[in-house]
């Protein structure tokens, strides 16, 4: 003898109830055959609606048995229930539980998509149902645009969408005119007649009536189990079944996938409002750590330019034990030989001695004070200065002690303020010495071997013959070889000088030194920004939660219909959660946007301000986005997966 459809042996449910329970079940022993059409009724609170929660697993019992083709029901997982309700179970609610932001069409194929069948396969299953209902002609329309009974009939189409053995209808014309409830019973008449299995719910004897079998129950217990006159179960005649097999785990996988993501896209357009606020915190987050870190690298790389005009991987050997010695001027031991011996060290691109004195320069009218340097002919290579006009003196300058001398751009403007007028070839008197201009180069930076003065460039011979009457050197710039560690380039330096003069009454400048110095606190007043920012950026995730834990109890009951046309824990997990990545990536993109345009707009506003973007900012601050929609969207995701199926359609 062929296993029965359905089986209830002693089966209780329990609800608390202060400090006690109350039964709403109590004792049911129900056997229920395929095919039969059995109606359940009773007073408000006689314990029905619980009885069909449970025959359709959508509630689990508090003792006894319920088995469903000989499986049974209380040792199965969630999604063991899931899978039950998606293939033999079809739900028609009293208050029909469409979705708004679907059609008649996508509200449908719901069950399809978690039961993993192809896109067109399920269309035109849809299309079939919702044609044989009478609904071909509002296929395309939501749930506000039909009246009850088309509302009904969407939800009847729905319940057969997978097959379904087990129609459930609760209260089905509960929310009818007479017309339409008609309609209603005559199709789950002709669904029947098909071979289903159909359980209506109601508290209407006249509806009863058209059922085989009428169950009545009163406090929670059957009191009485009777056949209509037409006894027996109706043939199984041949049926409309979903057509085509499921597509395989990894194609179905990616398919309910597709279907979350569309359904987050609806869910943030029908919220529009409150999607634009829940991301303008991720918006001002982002822009925010995408700018402070442009404008950490742009100060940094402007720091560091800044450096450079000073003469980058070089070394300046100075007279004296440290800056502000006051014996420095009585040390005399510091000589061009030591240059030239230093120029031969392998670890030395190049040498250059040199000395500086104040003098006043003169031409024609024109007076001012200025800086003489005396340098050798390599000093604007070692020092990277770059010549704007004529040409530079040669080594030969320094021994014939010529009078050739090199002016920078500021002194050039100062002195020759005509625009016409060319100071290449021009005689300046320096103090009392006249000297002829070669060249002009770029104004070196105020800093070590600069000045805020005019400045003048002689070959150190000059300077020493002409204007100071001895051979001592203010000091010695060495330009490392681009290959070695200015570091240990330094301590080499220190040990050869310290054999040569006996003992160390010189100091270093490694600019090398302030590079990594201000480079370092540069460094860290960037983290320190970006760290403000990344504050702005998690409260801006914190709202992400808060507005998702919202969207979570503002969707109960959407979460329950899905739950009760098969959707497993993770469809409902993976959909609210691409939901929050979604809104979090979007924000993303919006807040890089902003930043890009707050960048070019300060640069024009305030070009003295450089943004300097990274890809590996931006692409960071895009993971950032995406990992903030994870973690803070997984907790809401996570409640609304793990959701009581029959607690979630009883909130509406």
């Amino acid at each position: 003898m062929a296993e029965p459809l359905i089986v209830l042996r002693g089966l209780w449910r329990e609800f608390p109830s202060g400090d006690g329970t109350i039964a709403a079940l109590r004792d049911i022993d129900l056997t229920i055959e395929a095919g039969e059409m059995v109606a359940i009724v009773g007073a408000s609170g006689s314990g029905k609606s619980t009885l069909m929660n449970i025959l359709g697993c959508l509630d689990r019992p508090t003792a006894g048995s319920y088995r469903v083709r000989g499986r049974e029901t209380a040792a199965l997982e969630p999604d063991e229930l899931a899978a039950l309700r998606r293939e033999h179970f079809g739900f028609i609610f009293q208050r029909y539980h469409l979705l708004g932001e679907l059609t008649a069409l996508g509200n449908v194929e719901i069950p399809a998509v978690y039961a993993g069948y192809r896109v067109g396969e399920r269309h035109t299953r849809a299309a079939a149902l919702l044609g044989r209902l009478g609904m071909a002609d509002r296929i395309g329309h939501r749930p506000g645009q039909l009246s009850g009974g088309q509302q009904q009939r969407v939800s009847i189409a729905r319940a057969l969408m997978n097959g379904a053995d087990v129609v459930l209808a609760d209260e089905p014309t509960g929310a009818l005119d007479r017309h339409s409830g008609e309609e209603v019973l005559r199709i789950l008449a002709e669904l029947q007649a098909e071979g289903r299995t159909v359980i209506i719910v109601t508290h209407d004897m006249a509806v009863a009536s058209r059922a085989q079998r009428i169950i009545e129950i009163s406090d929670g217990a059957i009191v009485s189990d009777s056949r209509t006159p037409a006894e027996g179960t109706a043939a199984a005649a041949p049926r409309l079944r979903a057509q085509g097999a499921p597509m395989r785990p990894w194609r179905a996988f990616l398919n309910r996938l597709r279907e979350a993501f569309r359904m987050a896209l609806l869910a943030m357009n029908a919220h529009r409002l409150r999607t634009v606020l829940t991301m303008l915190g991720i918006i001002i987050g982002i822009a925010s750590v995408v700018c402070m870190v442009a404008l950490g690298q742009g100060t940094q790389q402007r720091v560091l330019a800044e450096i450079s005009n000073l003469g980058t991987n070089t070394l300046e050997v100075f007279a004296g034990k440290d800056f502000g010695d006051v014996r420095s001027a009585k040390v005399t031991t510091l000589v061009v030989a030591d240059a030239d011996q230093l120029a031969r060290q392998p670890y030395v691109a190049g040498v250059t001695p040199t000395v500086s004195t104040s003098s006043t320069v003169r031409y024609g009218a024109r007076e001012s004070t200025a800086l003489v340097n005396g340098v050798g002919a390599q000093y604007f290579t070692v020092r990277g200065t770059k010549l704007l006009r004529g040409r530079l003196f040669d080594p030969d300058g320094a021994r014939s002690l010529s009078q050739d001398v090199v002016i920078d751009e500021e002194t050039a403007r100062t002195m020759f303020p005509d625009p016409g007028e060319d100071p290449i070839g021009q005689i300046l008197l320096v103090g009392k010495v006249p000297c002829r201009v070669v060249g002009v180069v770029e104004t070196q930076q105020g800093g070590f071997g600069g000045s805020q003065n005019l400045s003048l460039y002689l070959p150190y011979t000059t300077v020493q013959a002409r204007f100071m009457g001895n051979t001592s050197l203010r000091s010695i710039t060495v330009r490392v070889a681009d290959d070695v560690s200015t570091d240990l380039a330094e301590a080499a330096v220190t040990r050869f000088l310290t054999q040569r003069h006996g003992s160390k009454d010189f100091f270093i400048l490694n600019t090398d030194d302030i590079r990594r110095t201000i480079s370092g606190a540069t460094q860290l007043l960037s983290l320190l920004i970006a760290g403000i920012a990344v504050i702005s950026l998690m409260v801006g995730g914190i709202g992400v939660m808060n507005i998702m834990l919202v969207s979570v109890s503002e969707r109960v009951s959407e979460i329950g219909v899905r739950m009760a046309v098969g959707a497993r824990q993770g469809d409902i997990l993976q959909q609210f959660l691409i939901e929050a990545v979604l809104v979090c990536l979007i924000g993303g993109v919006l807040g890089i946007g902003l930043a890009l345009g707050l960048g070019a707009l300060v640069s024009a506003v305030v070009p003295i301000i450089g943004l300097i973007y990274s890809p590996a900012s931006i692409v960071a601050a895009f993971l950032c986005s995406s990992l903030i929609g994870v973690v803070f969207g997984y907790w809401p995701a996570r409640n609304a997966s793990r959701l009581d199926p029959v607690v979630a359609l009883a909130r509406d």
